[in-house]
């Protein structure tokens, strides 16, 4: 879309009017008229895209850039985990997790153990692969514990969210770093000091808020049927359900470090095409690694326990109809976003912030936070806020933690106050079984306190690192 030119030009202006009213429309369309989210976000695209100029024999073209690249991820990821979910609930493995959990740290701490062990797993997965693979462990244990799914839901979400946005090697960081010439490792050891507060703070303590606010049911839409339990029921060993979790971590964390290797080495292109290298890197791909763990998922919880074949694959089956409302509204707020990021209303945002002039850390992070509320995209934002301020950093004379707290300041912008232009808003809503508003109400805040909190921290962390320099 990069040749892309509109038939009028709307200004900043008139683009964050735009912005404002596509956003306004979309709710009415959701919460007044009770429009299905994917025909809404349909409509609020078209008309978005016709209202800013687009021309008519591109809209396709315009509503497809976001659409289709956010399905094709999230279709995979969703899926393979549904499908692995599917496993481990019919056959019992979740409540024998579930049992195990509470049996080691109580009641009382449950929900902080499926929070630690999102954290751990949040280290290689992207946020929405690993909060698929983590549902049915969610569910089971908020269904044993009784009161709001929110009070179990809300740790293990933020926990994922916390590591993806701050910590490499997750896409985001990772960009900026490269952008401003920050170090990776450096990042990442300064990414946890930033992402584990943050978590706590906002994960554990108003999530702990929000469950006891909010009683939220647990919603059905990973659940088999009772013949499907009747006939898959094997209560597995506590340990085979720890290596199904655990199996794509290793293979994506297999994936990270050759990566990491790589970019130690002369020709890191050479080293990546070394054939043993490029399968080994292929099997640590995200779809790559649930896809294996999904198979290995059959023999362990199925061949293996006698199981027929036609009774695997009718469970593998019925985990794939009920996500579909998921991916394909997920989808469409990607293709919402798409649109909003087609106008231009992003870099318009960020070259009029980038001219009022204001500290660069402060300027970094409002670039990144607005532009991630006017379009949605996290790493959109994230990227375009680094670039930006790349002259800038690389000419000011900045230390190694300083140009880092930096990136980490741009990081919490970019999560700041999710909402319905953002396709993992869709995500939540759908796979927490909640209503727009309250996802507005719930989510959208959480992220909005997970940017304010993660960027004081990042403003101590530029200022220890300006005294250390």
């Amino acid at each position: 879309m990069d040749d892309l030119v509109l038939n009028w030009d709307l200004g900043t202006g008139g683009l964050l009017l735009l912005a404002a009213g596509a956003i306004a429309l979309l709710l009415v369309l959701i919460m007044a008229f009770k429009i299905h989210a994917f025909l809404a976000l349909m409509i609020t695209s078209l008309l978005t895209a016709v209202a800013a100029g687009i021309p008519f024999n591109r809209l396709i073209e315009a509503i497809s850039f976001g659409f289709n690249p956010t399905l094709g991820s999230v279709m995979l990821l969703v899926a393979l985990g549904a499908m692995l979910g599917r496993m481990i609930e019919t056959s019992g493995g979740a409540r024998v997790l579930t049992d195990k959990l509470i049996a080691r740290f109580g009641e009382q701490r449950a929900a902080m153990a499926v929070g630690v062990a999102s954290l751990l797993m949040g280290f290689p997965i992207f946020f929405d692969a690993g909060l698929v693979v983590m549902m049915p462990i969610i569910y089971a244990v908020a269904r044993r514990l009784g009161g709001s799914l929110l009070t179990v839901a809300f740790p293990a979400a933020l926990a994922f969210s916390s590591m993806h946005i701050f910590v490499p090697p997750h896409p985001g960081p990772v960009s900026a770093s490269a952008i401003l010439g920050a170090d990776v490792g450096l990042v990442l050891i300064l990414g946890l000091v930033v992402a584990l507060p943050v978590w706590y703070l906002v994960g554990v303590l108003y999530g702990g808020w929000v469950g006891r606010r909010y009683d939220v049911g647990v919603p059905t839409i990973l659940d088999g049927s009772k013949d499907d339990h009747e006939e898959m029921e094997s209560n597995p060993a506590f340990g085979k359900i720890v290596f199904l979790l655990v199996l794509p971590l290793i293979l994506i964390l297999l994936n990270t470090g050759l990566n990491m290797f790589a970019s130690t080495q002369a020709d890191p292109d050479a080293f990546k095409a070394e054939p043993v290298v490029a399968i080994l890197r292929t099997l640590g791909e995200t779809p790559v690694a649930l896809l294996l763990t999904v198979l290995v998922s059959f023999w362990l919880l199925g061949w293996g326990m006698g199981k027929k074949g036609s009774l695997i694959d009718k469970v593998a089956d019925s985990a794939l109809g009920p996500i579909c409302s998921v991916v394909l509204v997920t989808g469409a707020g990607g293709m919402f976003g798409g649109v909003l990021r087609v106008t231009g209303i992003g870099d318009a945002i960020a070259d009029s912030l980038n001219s009022i002039g204001m500290p660069v850390i402060l300027a970094a992070f409002l670039i990144s936070q607005i532009v991630r509320i006017a379009q949605g995209s996290a790493t959109v934002a994230l990227t375009t806020a680094a670039s930006l301020m790349a002259g800038v950093v690389v000419d000011g004379g900045f230390n190694p933690v300083e140009v880092a707290a930096i990136v980490l300041a741009t990081a919490a912008g970019s999560v700041g106050f999710s909402h319905v232009n953002d396709s993992g808003f869709w995500l939540v809503s759908k796979f927490f079984g909640l209503d727009v508003k309250t996802t507005l109400k719930t989510w959208t805040v959480a992220q909005g306190l997970m940017a304010i909190v993660g960027f004081a921290i990042s403003v101590v962390i530029y200022l220890v690192g300006g005294l250390l320099g």
